[in-house]
């Protein structure tokens, strides 16, 4: 199988060094452009902002560890070309060959590579990455048939196991915490107070869970208003931050803050204005924006880091449980696509000794046809037609059976054939990647 993959991830590099190889979409379209024409026969390109992966199939020969210098050309390219030399180098890339490639890939597009297990992103940009190199042309039936079938190990693992369910991130925990307790979030207000990264992320969650209205506040209006422009809802005053309080069911709270912006004595006010309606508070700020005591406000639910923290931690062990059932998914798509693989590989190898055995029978049958009645020529055609394919059953049996033969077998097999019989390479040869 003539694929290899070359990549940087979180486990081999951190953040200050993957950025450096980070490629945009027109990178990655002169990348596999290149590679394409002096490198590969069929290639793409990965990139995101935890990792970057180039997987292509080579032009001669199945890609071992002993060719050392493809790879370090492979690892040089994708650092020069991002004229990273100053800051990367080889040490912080790995690479993969043949099924183990394959393997690699499938594992990324499951989520059980990312650097937060089962990551739903990481498919859109496999997909993403795929799409540019099509378009460039860079691509071909190989790579074709390798992206379906990593699509195919992706969702299954989606669908199948749990590996993608509970909330990883502390925004996204936080949203999941206000949809338990209000069932329907699309008849609940939120007031998100803090419109910096963590508040946009988290933003983003209740406007994907319906939230029925949004009210966005922060100390630099101008950076609410830009959050509001892009998601919906709706800009109030940072100064009259504790009369907002009275119409949202949903308080979520991160911003960088010396003191508590809200205190017991705030909530307790609102509270009685609001004839004790149930009021929902999440504290995500470092330090700590909500006074802890707001707790003991009567109807008032009060969740910090901690709490929120803790649900993350559970999620993950529970997408880590899920790790072995994925596997055994991978291990069936693999499977299946090593099959598929094998089959581009036997099946020419059955056609190219049939049609050596054939011309052999009709040139010997040419030269003696005369030795022979016209009567007797056609019985003449049928025997040695029934002997070769006797000759070929058992060789044309155990090649596409295998008989549980380690894939290192097969090929030693397959080689054996086509050199004993010297069968000449095909057009099939192309398919053989």
């Amino acid at each position: 199988m003539n694929i290899v993959a070359v990549g940087i991830n979180h486990r081999t590099a951190p953040l200050e060094i993957r950025e450096k190889v980070w490629y945009s979409d027109d990178e990655i379209r002169a990348a596999v452009v290149d590679l394409k024409s002096n490198v590969f026969s069929e290639c793409f390109l990965v990139s995101t902002c935890n990792r970057t992966e180039l997987y292509g199939i080579t032009k001669n020969g199945t890609p071992t560890d002993e060719n050392g210098a493809l790879i370090d050309q492979l690892k040089d390219f994708l650092i020069t070309s991002k004229s990273a030399s100053h800051a990367v180098e080889r040490k912080h890339f790995y690479h993969f060959f043949s099924i183990g490639a394959v393997n690699h890939l499938f594992k990324v597009a499951s989520g059980i590579d990312s650097m937060v297990i089962g990551d739903v992103q990481i498919l859109s940009q496999i997909k993403d990455g795929y799409n540019i190199a099509f378009d460039a042309k860079a691509t071909g039936s190989f790579t074709h048939r390798l992206i379906q079938a990593t699509f195919h190990a992706g969702k299954r693992t989606r669908t199948e196991t749990r590996i993608a369910e509970g909330a990883v991130s502390v925004s996204y925990a936080a949203v999941e915490l206000a949809n338990k307790i209000f069932s329907d979030l699309g008849k609940r207000s939120a007031l998100l107070i803090g419109a910096g990264e963590t508040g946009e992320l988290t933003a983003k969650h209740l406007v994907g869970r319906g939230i029925g209205k949004l009210l966005v506040t922060n100390r630099t209006r101008s950076k609410a208003e830009e959050l509001v422009a892009s998601l919906g809802g709706e800009v109030v005053d940072f100064e009259r931050l504790t009369q907002h309080l009275l119409h949202a069911d949903i308080i979520i709270s991160s911003v960088a803050a010396p003191q508590h912006i809200l205190t017991k004595n705030d909530i307790s006010r609102t509270m009685k204005e609001r004839a004790h309606r149930p009021l929902f508070i999440i504290d995500i700020g470092v330090p700590r924006n909500i006074e802890p005591s707001v707790n003991n406000v009567e109807n008032v639910f009060l969740h910090d880091m901690d709490a929120l923290s803790g649900i993350v931690d559970q999620n993950l062990q529970k997408r880590k449980a899920e790790i072995p059932k994925v596997n055994a998914i991978i291990l069936e798509e693999l499977t299946e696509f090593h099959n598929w693989h094998e089959s581009l590989q036997v099946n020419p190898t059955i056609a190219d000794l049939r049609n050596y055995f054939e011309a052999i029978r009709q040139e010997e049958v040419a030269k003696n046809i005369n030795r022979f009645s016209p009567e007797n020529r056609e019985l003449l055609e049928l025997v040695t037609k029934r002997i070769v394919n006797k000759l070929l059953h058992t060789p044309t049996t155990s090649l596409k059976n295998g008989n549980d033969e380690s894939l290192e077998d097969k090929h030693t097999k397959l080689h054996i054939v086509r050199s004993l019989f010297g069968l000449s390479k095909g057009a099939h040869d192309e398919e053989e990647k």
